[in-house]
């Protein structure tokens, strides 16, 4: 290697830490907020029902949030400059969680929190991924390096969360969300705020035309269904094994379990992704999320079942989202890439959320916490007709 490419490598490794704090101070603020924030409305005296509507406002602002802020920063390029401005105002919304205002008010204050928040991975990973690409393809060994720093962040805060809330109980659930919130601000802060510029026969690049693509028509018919299925751990996992008699501690120790496996596959994933193609592991993925629901339905009261069922995570959402941001990385670059990734975060995780938290709200006031993950089943396997008809349409191998 010339001394000029190993600095432009140096360089580029300089440039990717503050994505990597960016990450892990993010999931860190994730993992404590997504896992016990139905358990602290609980305490507060909100019934299932209530407390899935109030779940359901983070993924309601995907349908919008994601997709305003990656159009505003498709066009001009200062992807870094908005994620700091989002992020600053999410913590300021966030100090209103401490004010006793009544459902009403905790209801806005979770949305314009959450306006903020959920817009901030697709634009850091937008901007990630401009820096991580080579020739439309996205580095997975590095891209994976960068995104299990996400991963630690969560384990760190899951765990220690559950252990927290565990001995003190959840009035200081709060606090927790304003000291992660202060960690990812000043870690946005640290990032390069370049410019991205892009040769000008790519500002004609139009996002309805990739749509009108049936590869990527079946790809985000797959998306929806496979991340929909997870919505049941997402909104409801904590509560279903709160109810069957699981510590705190216990059920933050399996949601770490399950990250720890995250980890691993970000770390290793470089040596092995390339191996099949993006069709075939999201059909594997696909497969893989059936077993899973099908063991969390049929045998949560074993803790080994549930244990077996956390390690598949590293398949269910490691592999998979990794696939998902190669997926966007080929098919829609340049101009196309924040608006990709929003389109990624509202069907993925905006519509799936909102349906899915709203639904199983519903369903288990009905039926028990126990009948959301028996629906999952059937869910994911229609991720896997998805997948399996993705296999049948050509799709190119690289993009332009």
């Amino acid at each position: 290697m010339s001394q000029a490419s190993a600095t432009g490598a140096v360089v580029s490794r300089r440039m990717l830490v503050p994505f990597a704090a960016m990450s892990a101070s993010y999931f860190a603020h994730i993992g404590f907020f997504n896992p016990y924030l139905s358990l602290w409305l609980k305490e507060l005296g909100y019934s299932v029902g209530v407390i899935g509507v109030l779940v359901s406002l983070q993924a309601f602002t995907r349908l919008y949030s994601p997709y305003a802020w990656g159009w505003l920063s498709d066009r001009t390029g200062h992807r870094v400059r908005l994620l700091q401005i989002s992020a600053g105002i999410a913590l300021l919304c966030s100090f209103g969680l401490a004010h006793q205002g009544g459902l009403w008010w905790l209801a806005v204050v979770l949305l314009l929190m959450f306006t903020h928040t959920s817009s901030m991975m697709p634009m850091s990973e937008a901007a990630m991924a401009h820096l991580v690409s080579q020739g439309g393809a996205l580095d997975a060994r590095r891209y994976g390096r960068i995104r299990l720093w996400g991963s630690l962040g969560f384990l760190v805060t899951v765990f220690l969360a559950g252990w927290w809330f565990d001995h003190h109980g959840m009035k200081d659930f709060p606090v927790w969300t304003w000291a992660t919130l202060v960690l990812v601000n000043v870690s946005v802060w640290s990032m390069p705020n370049a410019r991205e510029h892009h040769p000008e026969h790519q500002t004609q690049q139009s996002i309805a035309a990739e749509l009108k693509r049936p590869y990527n028509r079946w790809f985000f018919f797959t998306l929806f269904f496979h991340v929909l299925a997870h919505i049941a751990l997402y909104s409801f996992y904590s509560l279903y094994l709160d109810s069957l008699g699981y510590s705190k501690a216990v059920i933050g120790a399996l949601w770490a379990l399950s990250v720890a496996v995250e980890v691993l596959g970000f770390l290793t994933q470089g040596r092995w992704l390339h191996l099949l193609s993006l069709q075939r592991w999201v059909l594997i993925c696909a497969v893989v999320l059936v077993f899973r629901m099908s063991l969390i339905a049929a045998g949560a009261e074993q803790l080994w079942v549930l244990a077996l069922a956390q390690v598949l995570h590293t398949v269910t959402f490691a592999i998979h989202h990794s696939v998902c941001i190669s997926w966007l990385s080929m098919h829609f670059p340049a101009r196309l890439r924040g608006r990709g990734q929003a389109l990624y975060s509202i069907v993925g995780y905006g519509a799936t959320g909102f349906l899915g938290a709203l639904g199983g709200g519903v369903l288990s006031e009905h039926f028990g916490l126990q009948s959301v993950f028996w629906l999952a089943i059937p869910v994911a396997a229609c991720a896997v007709l998805g997948a399996s008809q993705l296999l049948r349409v050509d799709v190119p191998t690289q993009r332009s």
